[in-house]
């Protein structure tokens, strides 16, 4: 008796659950690798963007610098780039104050704050739907099994641990596979959420510093 001679000789219901369970645990381990891909890129990008923007660059050479990569932006490099485009955009206009300018270009960087605050958390709640649901789904196929063991036992005078054992062990495979799923989920899940919060916070107040800037900025303009 081996582990996939069990997995054969199971009821069609537990198959059905095992493979239920394997696929969620395949999709799971292709969002955890992308995810964790991506947020380390995020947040190795805008360390970069940081260094050069506190460095003193001036900031229509950075902004034309960023506008012209190929790649797409992420990031700081997109809440910066909203803001700043917004912030030209109105500054062509005649008679625009500099609280409008300032207003202006805060409101497209919340936009743009908002859309790659979605783009980081995409598939994450996948996760979180598999860490919760895995375990109810294997514990289904063990009593599904259990019972099909008792069962089987119906016709017979005299019952033997052997007679039972197989159907038990098939069962509580499936048990065991809802946890190989959900564990790693759970795990990667509560990771990612707290990077992607750390992501947000630092790109909120990211926002909140630019729009000072690009406000005392807008006075200058007007004063001069």
């Amino acid at each position: 008796m081996n582990v996939w001679s069990l997995i054969l000789e199971a009821t069609i219901v537990v198959q059905l659950v095992m493979a239920v369970l394997l696929a969620a645990s395949v999709v799971s381990w292709m969002i955890i690798f992308a995810k964790r891909t991506m947020l380390r890129r995020i947040d190795k990008r805008s360390k970069e963007f940081e260094d050069k923007f506190w460095s003193g660059a001036d900031l229509g050479q950075l902004y034309d610098r960023i506008a012209s990569e190929k790649k797409v932006n992420e990031g700081l490099e997109t809440i910066f780039e909203a803001g700043f485009r917004e912030f030209t955009r109105l500054r062509e206009e005649k008679r625009v104050s500099p609280d409008t300018l300032a207003e202006g270009a805060q409101r497209a960087m919340r936009v743009a704050l908002t859309r790659e605050v979605d783009r980081m958390e995409h598939r994450l709640d996948f996760l979180a739907t598999v860490g919760s649901t895995s375990p109810y789904v294997g514990l289904f196929g063990t009593v599904w099994g259990i019972m099909h063991a008792f069962f089987a036992l119906a016709g017979v005078q005299q019952a033997t641990i052997a007679m039972v054992a197989p159907g038990i062990a098939e069962a509580l495979i499936a048990t065991a596979m809802g946890l190989v799923a959900a564990i790693p989920a759970v795990i990667a899940y509560n990771r990612f959420s707290n990077q992607v919060y750390r992501l947000e916070v630092r790109m909120d107040n990211f926002k909140e510093e630019f729009a000072g800037i690009l406000h005392r900025q807008a006075r200058r303009l007007q004063e001069g």
